[in-house]
């Protein structure tokens, strides 16, 4: 096992067909350490997650390579990259949460598609995950009754409850506050020191960008800027820009 959890390499993605085609990523090179927090930034239409999405196993990689967790995606099939994702953890700006289902159900969720533990033990999993979150006076609550941010906040737990090796996060704080959304960045810094945990996160928020160990930008598909933060930070542009 290395130290690198994703490794990217003069990696480029189309969407289209003939005259329709339309380059979205140009020759983006990226290694992510394993336990780091990075942070993609950049306007709109600039890339951000459409990296996240071939990083994360959600679409197939045509041209370049894509370590993940020291497998190739390049050429890879479905089967294969079913089974990827199952080490991953995946949150969205839209939550996904099912309104039939309480948060502590919602949660559990993130457990039964794995076929991880018995019922008893999923439920204590994910209690303990919505408390992470803050939400433990809310275990019983569905959707309907839960605020557009404590929506969110069950989405961020039951992405949790499985303990992915990978957190992929596209605008997860978008429908938080500023204190409930540096907690949840402060929680995946938190995992990364503690458990190793590497966490890959679009945003446009600033507020959390100290919090980040990494922060990538793009710009129309190339990478532009790659700047590490903290004490010794350095704020080194791409060979690509």
């Amino acid at each position: 096992m290395t130290e690198t959890a994703i490794d990217v390499t003069r990696l480029d993605h189309f969407f289209g067909e003939g005259e329709a085609r339309k380059q979205a990523l140009f020759d983006v090179s990226i290694s992510i350490a394993r336990g780091s927090l990075t942070v993609l930034m950049g306007p709109s239409g600039s890339g951000k997650t459409t990296l996240l999405t071939l990083m994360g196993c959600l679409r197939e990689v045509h041209a370049g390579s894509v370590r993940l967790l020291d497998q190739e995606l390049f050429a890879s099939d479905e089967a294969a990259r079913v089974d990827m994702r199952r080490r991953l953890g995946f949150i969205f700006q839209a939550h996904n949460l099912h309104d039939s289902l309480t948060a502590r159900q919602n949660v559990m969720m993130g457990l039964q598609v794995h076929g991880r533990g018995d019922r008893d033990r999923q439920a204590a999993a994910a209690d303990h995950a919505l408390r992470l979150v803050g939400l433990g006076h809310r275990l019983d609550y569905r959707p309907g009754n839960l605020s557009g941010g404590q929506k969110q906040r069950v989405a961020i737990a039951r992405a949790l409850v499985s303990n992915p090796e990978i957190i992929f996060a596209d605008e997860p704080t978008a429908a938080l506050d500023k204190v409930s959304g540096l907690a949840a960045v402060q929680l995946f810094r938190d995992l990364g020191r503690a458990r190793g945990t590497t966490t890959v996160m679009v945003t446009h928020d600033p507020r959390i960008l100290d919090l980040a160990d990494r922060v990538v930008t793009l710009e129309d598909g190339r990478l532009v800027r790659d700047q590490t933060r903290g004490a010794s930070a350095s704020d080194q542009p791409s060979a690509q820009s």
